[in-house]
């Protein structure tokens, strides 16, 4: 007998003209279907006990939804949504409804193609050009994404704004938070824009974006409204540490809302502010010297470092001194916590990190045109970024932080483990 080998059976000879971007396409809209008719199936059979008087479904398939196309990142997308019915009827008390979790009613974009959208007007690409982007990356048939898709869209970041920004805190606890204000021009209005920023890592080591407030420059009227929000939303319990620049305003209004609460001063702020008071050729050198300051491993050592520095300076560039010295303990704090964290406290690096995108976006336009557009996209990229926020460093100390466990040098005191 004859034996014939099996050989695997490779692309039809149309498909040989398909392009990859179209084979990828072509594979999303199969993979789709069939999680959508999974979806449906799993859903009927976990109704499969209801039983009419002959011993027939209750729930059942019953054909499809009127094809809608869905804009994906792999292009436009056609689909057929499988559709349940509960023969029982609609008026039935105990009537089965179904929804889908993966095409919900009425999504028209995935949700990286939102994303997708303020993360290209951030990089420049201005709401005109915005067509010809999402083309030359979707396809030619990104429908729906016309040159007032970014008006449109800053509408409704901005009622995602008011929506988040009264969410209830209560829910964890905030071991530490950071703060800063940024500055924005406006097009149609003659100030410059603050918008405030608050972060906090809670207890698990989770960082998060707490509040986003358009601020008048950063006033201490201002840092209250938002300390004060925060505190009435849930967070009741004041965090140990905040971390900040020295905006007078902030510390002002920490002081009255959360007076327990120690400070930490911004270590890359204060360098900047101290080298601007020093000639530039002496710039490098003092740099070097303050770098011993904050990356001494106890407090003696940063204190001896402190010292040098001082009498290096102090005769010919006192104004420069003095500015180091009026926050010699503020910026000292991060001894007393956890040596894991040191890097996370002695700077506002995860505000400035992620405002980098959005400076870069307004230096190619020339700014929003209106404060609440400028406020609802510097939301929208905060909220994408904070997914790929890191946890901090050893966050099992911040639950011996939080018991009362007392840290010296960053170091856990014995008798306090004990």
């Amino acid at each position: 007998m004859k034996t014939t080998k099996s050989v695997a059976r490779g692309p039809k000879p149309e498909e040989w003209k398909l392009d990859l971007d179209e084979i990828a396409r072509q594979g999303a809209q199969r993979m789709l279907a069939r999680a959508l008719e999974g979806e449906v199936d799993e859903f009927v059979e976990r109704y499969g006990q209801l039983r009419d008087h002959e011993g027939c479904r209750e729930v059942v398939r019953n054909g499809f939804l009127p094809e809608r196309e869905i804009l994906t990142g792999a292009g436009v997308l056609g689909v057929k949504q499988p559709r349940v019915r509960d023969r029982r009827g609609v008026d039935h008390p105990d009537a089965i409804h179904f929804s889908s979790t993966i095409l919900p009613p009425y999504l028209r974009r995935s949700k990286n193609v939102e994303e997708l959208i303020p993360w290209l007007y951030l990089r420049g690409i201005s709401s005109a050009q915005m067509q010809a982007a999402l083309e030359a990356l979707l396809g030619p048939d990104a429908r729906g994404l016309s040159a007032n898709v970014v008006t449109r869209l800053t509408a409704e970041w901005s009622r995602e704004v008011e929506a988040w920004s009264r969410r209830d805190l209560s829910e964890h606890e905030y071991v530490y938070v950071w703060a800063d204000g940024v500055y924005f021009n406006i097009r149609l209005e003659h100030d410059r824009q603050c918008i405030l920023v608050l972060m906090g890592a809670r207890a698990d080591g989770t960082k998060e974006l707490l509040a986003l407030q358009d601020g008048y420059r950063e006033s201490e009227q201002s840092w209250k409204e938002i300390l004060l929000d925060v505190q009435q939303r849930g967070l009741t319990v004041p965090p140990r540490l905040a971390i900040g620049d020295g905006s007078l305003g902030f510390w002002a209004a920490l002081r009255k809302v959360f007076p327990t609460t120690r400070e930490q001063r911004c270590w890359m702020h204060k360098t900047g502010n101290v080298l601007n008071k020093l000639p530039r050729s002496l710039q490098p050198k003092a740099k070097s010297d303050l770098h011993q300051i904050w990356m001494a491993e106890s407090r003696a050592s940063a204190l001896r470092a402190f010292d040098a520095f001082v009498g290096k300076y102090q005769a010919k560039y006192p104004a420069a001194v003095e500015c180091l010295l009026k926050d010699k303990d503020e910026l000292l704090a991060f001894y007393d916590f956890p040596a894991e964290h040191w890097s996370h406290l002695r700077t506002t690096n995860p505000i400035e990190s992620t405002f980098a995108t959005v400076r870069l976006r307004h230096r190619k336009t020339k700014g929003s045109a209106t404060r609440l557009a400028c406020l609802a996209m510097v939301y929208k990229l905060m909220r994408i970024a904070e997914k790929r926020w890191r946890c901090l460093k050893g966050s099992k100390r911040l639950k011996q932080l939080v018991s009362g466990c007392k840290f010296v040098d960053g170091v856990l005191q014995e008798r306090d483990a004990a």
